[in-house]
């Protein structure tokens, strides 16, 4: 996408995108495609064979596994040439996140030390800091953990009471705190932490060095999943922290966390798209496989609609993760050709697209639950065996829900987000908003519609953002300041947002590979995009509804039902036999496919 069509974050609530300007996965190219490929070439001969083990955290065995994955060159896809790493893009990171998704518990293991455990130094800090501890963790020399979370924080992360003061003669910050929930605290070598300096009011983030001393672990957490991931309590005791290890800016922690967080999401959203895909093989090689009343379970109709649906989910996700990718790296560039430096520029890249980030972390950490749920029931009494592989991936998708911030409180930033974007002026609500008021009281246009099936998907996902757009108008204007404490409503806008964002996706997905890659066999992609299209205008109805009931009343209620109504009414379809038609397609390959 060239600079001048590159659409700004939070803009697809109110902006149409082109189908030939986004990046879908069917675009890979041959480098990335390869990447992919060591990947999961990694995976086969490394993880899975000796998954039990991983899960009993055998000792010295994920650091030896990481080191590994450092020589294959898995840890550093987007750090720099220089720095020891590839320097990719972001949709080629994505790619890799996507695929290590895959890797059962391992995967939290090796995406905490990519993501969180090695980017804050990466994008802030000092020359320095990056030439010292860059290359050995993109070499997987050295392992890393992030320590945010602190006994009495969780979601509210500015107030950790972890304390650090200047020694006496300058040279140290004497750091002292308790942190929880730490990934890779077992084997890590490097720590990010926070703390606030003396009576700071916000949080100071620091690298700390295992051999500084005074850190000390609780025992492994004994967790419903990811059994095979290290999460340990870590202690700072006096620890002397050279005072050239403050990273970034004192009292910049809390910026730090944030920014770093949107990343998490982002990635969150590739990994569980790749764990979904593995789980969905599985789940159509079982039910292939399995007989009852004398044939395959495939062959029935309760059993291909969760088959289908499991597909249909992730396919709508991964088309929004790689639209949102794309539009990070477009954003990126067009930041280092303002001045800015690569770290600079792609954390820009990235904070324009937390909206998104927020989006794709919820919706795909939500169908990896659905997946993993329908998959163990396509097992039947297998699947609640520890022996099948339902059991584990059952348990460990769980947590997906919790990381990078909770899917509510993911659903509550999103609106928050778009709304602080347009009072400060860069994202322009109020006026679509109002347009879509005075649209309400104009009549309706019963125009013969178009027969072209993309031309009237447009039509539908317009309706569905003039939904969004009345209801979350009407919200802020009626509650005002009290619409912060309004959840119930502000999380029926963001399910509303989020559906309409992962709507248009699927859409513009479908587009392109139907006219731009001249293949005409994408039936069953035309069908699931018909599917999701129509299952998101009873969502958005009705979260709309709930919403509405909730604030407005009289003849203002009345009119805004009406206008919801008419902008998410659809045509009569068949999605019985659509799901058939992508079940089919599924059971004859004996995979996920698409």
């Amino acid at each position: 996408m060239s600079n001048n069509e590159a659409i700004k974050g939070g803009e697809f609530l109110i902006k149409e995108t082109a189908a030939k300007n986004i990046f879908i996965p069917e675009d890979f190219d041959e480098e990335q495609r390869m990447i992919a490929d060591t990947c999961s070439d990694f995976i086969k001969q490394e993880i899975e064979p000796i998954l039990d083990r991983i899960e009993k955290q055998e000792e010295g065995l994920s650091a030896s596994l990481m080191e590994k994955a450092g020589e294959l060159g898995l840890l550093g896809i987007s750090v720099p040439e220089n720095l020891g790493g590839f320097g990719k893009d972001f949709v080629t990171s994505m790619l890799t996140s996507e695929i290590i998704g895959g890797a059962h518990s391992f995967a939290v293991s090796i995406s905490a030390h990519t993501g969180i455990g090695t980017l804050p130094i990466l994008y802030y800090g000092n020359e320095e800091q990056k030439q010292k501890y860059i290359p050995n963790l993109a070499t997987g020399v050295w392992k890393a953990a992030y320590c945010l979370t602190e006994p009495s924080s969780g979601s509210d992360a500015n107030s950790a009471k972890s304390k650090a003061t200047l020694s006496e003669d300058g040279k140290h910050y004497i750091l002292n705190g308790q942190k929880m929930w730490i990934t890779n605290a077992g084997f890590a070598d490097i720590f990010t932490d926070f703390a606030k300096i003396d009576d700071d009011k916000d949080m100071t983030a620091f690298i700390i060095e295992k051999d500084f001393g005074g850190v000390t672990l609780n025992p492994e957490e004994q967790k419903l999943g990811i059994k095979g991931s290290s999460t340990r309590q870590v202690f700072f005791n006096d620890t002397k922290v050279p005072v050239e290890n403050l990273l970034g800016e004192r009292q910049g922690g809390f910026k730090i966390a944030l920014n770093i967080l949107n990343i998490g999401r982002i990635k969150l959203a590739g990994s569980a798209i790749g764990g979904s895909k593995k789980i969905i093989s599985q789940s159509v090689n079982y039910a292939n496989e399995r007989e009852q009343f004398g044939r395959p379970i495939s062959k029935y109709g309760a059993i291909k609609f969760k088959l289908a649906e499991q597909c249909i989910k992730i396919f709508a996700s991964e088309s929004a993760v790689y639209r949102c990718s794309q539009n990070i790296d477009d954003a990126t560039k067009e930041f280092i050709e303002g001045g800015m430096s690569k770290e600079e520029a792609t954390l820009e890249g990235i904070r324009q697209f937390a909206a998104e980030a927020a989006i794709l972390k919820v919706h795909a950490s939500e169908a990896l639950d659905y997946v993993v749920d329908e998959g163990l029931q396509i097992y039947g009494g297998m699947g609640y065996s520890a022996e099948a592989p339902m059991e584990s991936a059952y348990c460990d998708a769980r947590i997906n829900r919790i990381f990078e911030g909770t899917n509510e409180i993911n659903r509550m930033l999103l609106v928050d987000m778009l709304l602080k974007r347009a009072m400060k002026g860069e994202l322009d609500l109020m006026g679509p908003a109002q347009a879509v008021a005075k649209e309400l009281m104009s009549i309706p246009d019963f125009g013969e519609g178009s027969d072209d099936v993309f031309e009237k998907a447009h039509n539908q996902v317009k309706n569905f953002k003039k939904a969004a757009l009345m209801v979350a108008g009407s919200a802020a204007q009626t509650l005002m300041m009290e619409l912060a404490k309004e959840q119930e409503v502000l999380m029926n806008i963001s399910d509303m947002i989020i559906e309409l964002y992962i709507a248009e996706s699927v859409l513009l997905r479908v587009e392109k590979l139907t006219k731009e890659k001249e293949n005409v066999k994408n039936l069953e992609q035309i069908d699931m995009m018909n599917v999701y299209l129509y299952d998101t205008a009873d969502k958005i109805n009705k979260f709309g509804k709930d919403a509405l009931n909730s604030f407005a009343e009289g003849d203002e209620l009345r009119m805004m039902l009406m206008g919801l109504k008419r902008f998410t009414k659809q045509e009569p379809f068949n999605v019985k036999e659509a799901r058939r038609r992508i079940a089919n397609r599924l059971i004859t390959e004996n995979k996920y496919c698409y």
